[in-house]
């Protein structure tokens, strides 16, 4: 394993660690991504170290988050529930977080057909409140995360094959911004995958029983994603930068993970933030996420481990993606032809035939 960058990005990870971050806002988003990139090894494909692509792919971490601005119903409707999953939900449909379909619709399939047979504990979508019906389903994070390795690992294989293939020097470049764009956005779920408000019922404010009295405020979700961070003047990008370990292979229980095995590795580290969710109110009951005094400085470990878990798991997808992509055969085979066809014309072969006739007519 070659070492992380460090260095390599310059004066790029030096104005980073200059920043300031928030939680899970745009700040704390962008700070996953920063952390993923600091964390990649010195061979990893040096275009993505340039001062443009970093801001880029750092920018990027909040793409997810502003299609959520949008009134368009039917966006809102697609790429809302991308942002969880309700794991405590699951059970309501007789599924077990460990052995959910490895493939969206199939998973979707599955809800759908629960909830026709037992339309008694699903009351219909309420159009006035949720014109989206953006609420109405258990939540596609591990999904959306699974799809998106597998669209790094092509567009990786394909600017291998561009590069190998004798790609022109657009085509190279626009597969070089493809790998940008997916590695930037992707990075925003990657991140909400260790908010462990993103994995539970409990995401604004304690639902149901609540023997242990937690919160029932529906600000903590913000208080945890950013006001926390702003509070204390944010997170230290620097010293979190020096406890990262190199980027290496998705591993799942101790081993690396078969290329599909993602989506289990991808669960696996859900599941895992999901336990958090206790501890986490209990911080916060404790007065250690207040953000005053020496106690509320307390919460600050816990959030930026977070925060670390994410920046060190997205730079594994970016750098798994990169090693185990696949050889594009189809494309290689395509531009062996074009190479073929722009070759001038080899020389004529002369059959023995016309060498004998030739040889008489000398």
């Amino acid at each position: 394993m070659k070492r992380i960058l460090g260095c390599g990005f310059g004066s790029v990870l030096i104005l980073f660690g200059l920043q300031t971050a928030s939680g899970w806002d745009y700040e704390g988003h962008r700070l996953v991504n920063e952390l993923a990139l600091a964390s990649l090894p010195t061979n990893f494909p040096s275009f993505v170290r340039t001062p443009e692509a970093t801001e880029r792919i750092a920018f990027l971490a909040g793409e997810a988050d502003r299609w959520r601005n949008t009134p368009d119903l039917s966006l809102q409707h697609c790429q809302e529930p991308e942002h969880f999953i309700d794991i405590e939900q699951l059970a309501q449909f007789n599924l077990k977080p460990e052995a959910l379909p490895i493939f969206r619709y199939d998973f979707i399939s599955e809800l759908a057909a629960f909830r026709k047979t037992h339309p008694e504990s699903f009351p219909a979508a309420d159009s006035a409140s949720d014109p989206a019906h953006k609420h109405s389903w258990v939540g596609l994070l591990p999904w959306v995360i699974t799809e998106n390795c597998g669209k790094l690992k092509s567009e990786f294989s394909y600017l291998k094959a561009f590069e190998q293939g004798g790609g022109t020097l657009e085509e190279i470049a626009n597969a070089q911004a493809n790998v940008i764009y997916t590695m930037g956005v992707m990075g925003h779920h990657v991140g909400d995958a260790s908010q462990p408000l993103h994995t539970t019922i409990h995401h604004h404010g304690w639902k149901g029983e609540n023997p242990h009295h937690y919160s029932t405020r529906e600000s903590i979700h913000g208080w945890i994603d950013g006001g926390y961070f702003r509070k204390i003047g944010g997170a230290n990008f620097k010293e979190m930068q020096g406890r990262l370990r190199p980027a290496q292979l998705v591993s799942i229980n101790g081993r690396i993970a078969r290329p599909e095995e993602t989506f289990q590795a991808i669960m696996s580290f859900i599941l895992e933030q999901q336990k958090l969710v206790e501890p986490l109110y209990q911080l916060d009951q404790d007065g250690k996420l207040s953000g005053e005094g020496e106690l509320g400085l307390q919460g600050r470990a816990f959030l930026e481990g977070q925060l670390m878990k994410s920046g060190q798991l997205l730079g594994d997808i970016w750098y798994s993606a990169w090693q185990q992509a696949p050889p594009d055969t189809y494309l290689k085979a395509q531009l062996a032809k074009r190479k073929g066809k722009e070759s001038p014309n080899p020389r004529p072969q002369v059959s023995e035939k016309s060498q004998t006739t030739g040889s008489k007519a000398e």
